[in-house]
């Protein structure tokens, strides 16, 4: 259900922005900052990018343009931003907000540039070596600000079910991340932990038992091997399964 904006006293931007603005944070960037600015309207991922309809005063929407730019996630690269005037009566909004992150349109025949993976940012590792943290030695431990993308996407627009993270159903607690605007993990696809995550185990076809990774214990230091062979160090990568 949504509702038509009141035109009176209001302006209204249709926004299309290219490049990498996906796996990013953009969506959460411009609910954030649209919010802030008191604007009301919508986000969404396309197969050609993030796409705004915004509705609010003349100059405040000027200002939020030039924001979008000049304060655009650190991982994203903005290529083009297309800005057209177009009617605020013809704008749908939300019914339960001022503005939406709303779902992913898909097109035929779009590209859409993807994210690398990206190395573990502070706050992940602060976290993944709390003793007192959730995610306390988990090995897919990620955010809006790092993790897997390129290595998990299967087609576009990024979201977590066109990824290699579809089969794994968020917890209640990383659910309630994902929603919350002042999270670090709102709107983060591969968002994961101990209870609904990947797991990961080492294993040697000469030793059966596996031995698991992450948790509360300590984790290995190598993989079993047979005598007279060198201990292999497990090590982790970029991206997720």
């Amino acid at each position: 259900m949504t509702n038509k904006a009141n035109p009176a006293t209001r302006a209204a931007r249709y926004i299309h922005i290219t490049g990498v603005v996906q796996g990013v944070g953009f969506r959460p960037f411009v609910y954030n900052l649209a919010s802030d600015l008191e604007l009301a309207g919508w986000v969404l991922n396309s197969s050609a990018g993030v796409e705004i309809e915004v509705v609010g005063p003349d100059d405040v929407l000027t200002s939020f343009v030039e924001r979008l730019s000049s304060e655009a996630p650190p991982l994203s690269r903005i290529e083009q931003v297309e800005v057209r005037t177009i009617p605020a009566a013809d704008v749908e909004l939300p019914e339960t907000s001022r503005f939406a992150i709303r779902h992913s349109e898909a097109r035929e025949g779009d590209f859409q540039p993807i994210s690398p993976d990206i190395c573990t940012c502070e706050d992940c590792l602060r976290e993944l070596f709390d003793p007192a943290d959730r995610r306390y030695r988990y090995p897919f431990i990620n955010c809006t600000n790092c993790g897997p993308r390129f290595t998990i996407i299967r087609d576009i627009p990024y979201d977590r079910p066109k990824t290699t993270m579809a089969p794994f159903p968020m917890c209640p607690d990383c659910q309630a991340e994902y929603d919350d605007p002042t999270d670090r993990c709102f709107h983060a696809q591969p968002n994961a932990c101990h209870v609904c995550g990947p797991h990961v185990w080492l294993q040697n076809p000469d030793h059966p038992a596996a031995l698991p990774v992450g948790g509360g214990g300590a984790p290995p230091q190598a993989t079993p091997q047979p005598r007279g062979k060198a201990p292999v160090p497990p090590l982790k990568g970029r991206g997720a399964p």
